[in-house]
């Protein structure tokens, strides 16, 4: 008998059931002799042996829905070895769960930090597969996550339908995009949705140079800008402050998030009425776009083949349009962050797309 445990953790997004059904799929292709655990709300489960008995079934159907059958929630990797509140040993407890249940493998859905605890549990002796999962697409080890398309398309769809009240005002727009640490998502709908202005954590801005902009464009007769905004996004200001510094400074600002502070400071150097949009949660939701429907049934598949050969220890990759396998210490604690001089950024420059760094 092959006894598959499955959980998904932190946030969620698209094509999160789409990658377990590849999983299911490919192992009960090849095996009938398969009981899997799916764990619910993430490592939560785990811990507290919180699961449900599944069968293939319960994996049909689930290729457009978005969300996760499983549940999910944020377990952070640093609490981890922090008893709960009545002293419960956490990565004792999921390593007693995983032999409890006589479980051949674990197969774990994330991102960063879900990938730390993930080769944690590697390291204590479990057999793990991981799968990238996230919006952000800043796991290292692979050119692509799954939800970071479908992201991409909503974000865009938003800055696309911003455009025509945009131009009908005359107005500054900017639009609040997820990502905190990394501009994948705000760099890739910025340029897909025609924004002229696109800031990211990786690029720290000049209000002045913003300003700039908005004031050559409007000279030119073009009297509104986009903003693709980061959530992340910082000033050269800030990003000269220590670590330790800039989170104070964070705990102290008035402003609800980056959108509303530069809201204010463009309104305030220009004369321009300034609108902010911020999709959300939204970028997590719905039903995955058909390029993560094909990855992550890709990816899910890929996990499956290592489950059959019994080959554990790694994350399914995806590397020049080829699902390889990566070693979990490898990937795990490593984020993939927007290169500032990569060829995606100068291109987007030469087509007049100013990332407020320079004029």
């Amino acid at each position: 008998m092959l006894r598959i445990g499955m959980l998904t953790s932190g946030g969620d997004c698209q094509a999160l059931n789409a990658a377990m059904r590849g999983v299911v799929k490919g192992i009960c292709s090849k095996r009938k002799d398969v009981e899997i655990y799916g764990f619910k709300d993430g490592y939560k489960g785990l811990i507290y042996a919180n699961f449900e008995m599944l069968t293939s079934k319960d994996f049909s159907g689930i290729l457009t829905r978005g969300g996760t059958i499983l549940g999910t929630s944020r377990q952070p990797f640093k609490l981890m070895r922090v008893p709960d509140e009545n002293g419960l040993d956490k990565v004792a407890a999921m390593k007693h769960t995983y032999h409890k249940l006589s479980l051949d493998c674990l197969v774990i859905l994330g991102g960063n930090g879900t990938h730390k605890t993930a080769n944690m549990l590697r390291e204590e002796g479990l057999n793990i597969i991981t799968l990238p999962k996230t919006i952000d697409n800043d796991l290292w080890g692979t050119d692509m996550t799954f939800g970071f398309q479908s992201a991409v398309d909503i974000a865009t769809d938003t800055i696309d339908r911003i455009h025509t009240t945009a131009t009908s005002h005359s107005r500054v727009f900017i639009i609040e995009v997820m990502g905190h640490k990394v501009g994948h998502v705000t760099l890739h709908a910025g340029i897909a949705g025609g924004a002229d202005i696109i800031l990211l954590p990786e690029i720290p801005y000049d209000i002045n140079v913003i300003a700039d902009v908005i004031h050559k464009r409007t000279e030119a007769g073009k009297p509104f800008t986009i903003l693709a905004v980061a959530e992340g996004a910082i000033s050269k200001e800030d990003a000269k402050l220590k670590k330790k510094e800039y989170k104070e400074k964070l705990e102290k600002r008035k402003y609800p998030s980056i959108a509303y502070e530069l809201a204010e400071q463009i309104q305030k150097k220009t004369d321009k009425e300034v609108r902010i949009t911020v999709p959300g949660h939204t970028q997590r939701g719905g039903s995955p776009c058909p390029y993560d429907r094909v990855f992550s049934t890709r990816v899910g598949a890929a996990a499956a083949q290592l489950i059959l050969d019994e080959d554990y220890g790694y994350m399914i990759a995806m590397r020049n349009g080829e699902t390889v396998k990566v070693p979990l210490q490898d990937v795990a604690g490593k984020l993939k962050y927007v290169d500032p001089k990569c060829s995606l950024i100068k291109e987007a420059k030469l087509t007049g797309i100013s990332f407020g760094d320079e004029l």
